[in-house]
């Protein structure tokens, strides 16, 4: 399968590097200079994309008006890419739906391991025989489909929000470490804040409604998934 991706960054220069780099990678790339363009080309081929790196300060729209429009009706993984580097931009940058966050300068090759690692999470489990799905009093998962059900409603979850439920139904009862956690499911040794796990469990609390009680906090530790 070729591998499609929307670059979005007002950057000429950036753009070519990474163009670049993704290009040797066989990597499809569709390029965006401003946030309107953005959203028409994701329009355009939204079920061809397979990833977006999407750059905060653009033009028209910035990457947040970009990011919060996208998730109205997908969960393509989205990374965004920014100079800014202050903690509530990361912590922000995940609540309005990103799944990856990198800072500028932009080291193309960790560009890269991190695009991998992500795409590589979005197909885990396509083939898997043991556990494709995931049922429990109010609460069902679909792996395959990547899709979850509260109370036979289905429940909109960004991608690493899917990942962690995924990772956690698949712990069940298992006092999880806090790093245990961002290892497994960002996939690369982590090096932000803590606050970073804590904002998408209590994100994924919500979403989760009358299950939300599953996702237990271990203090000191970590978390527990466990039904109640």
């Amino acid at each position: 399968m070729v591998v499609k991706i929307l670059l979005c960054d007002d950057e000429q220069r950036l753009r070519r590097i990474m163009v670049d780099f993704l290009q040797r990678e066989s990597i499809e790339v569709l390029e965006a200079e401003d946030g309107e363009e953005a959203l028409r080309i994701y329009n355009l081929h939204k079920n061809e994309i397979n990833l977006i790196l999407l750059d905060v300060m653009m033009p028209k729209k910035d990457g947040w008006e970009v990011c919060k429009e996208i998730r109205k009706d997908s969960n393509v993984p989205i990374m965004m890419i920014t100079a800014k580097g202050e903690e509530y931009d990361e912590l922000y940058g995940f609540q309005v739906g990103a799944d990856e966050y990198i800072t500028k300068p932009v080291k193309p090759l960790i560009l890269i391991a991190r695009i991998k690692a992500l795409l590589k999470r979005v197909s885990i489990d396509n083939g898997q025989s043991e556990r494709n799905c995931f049922k429990a009093k109010n609460i069902e998962v679909d792996f395959d489909a990547r899709k979850a059900f509260i109370d036979n409603q289905q429940v909109d979850l960004t991608q690493k929000e899917f990942e962690l439920l995924s990772y956690f139904i698949k712990n069940p009862k298992i006092a999880l470490a806090r790093e245990q956690i961002l290892s497994a499911v960002w996939g690369y040794e982590y090096e932000g804040e803590d606050r970073t796990l804590d904002t998408h469990i209590n994100r994924l609390r919500k979403k989760l409604g009358s299950c939300a009680s599953y996702v237990h906090t271990i203090h000191g530790m970590g978390y527990r998934f466990e039904e109640v």
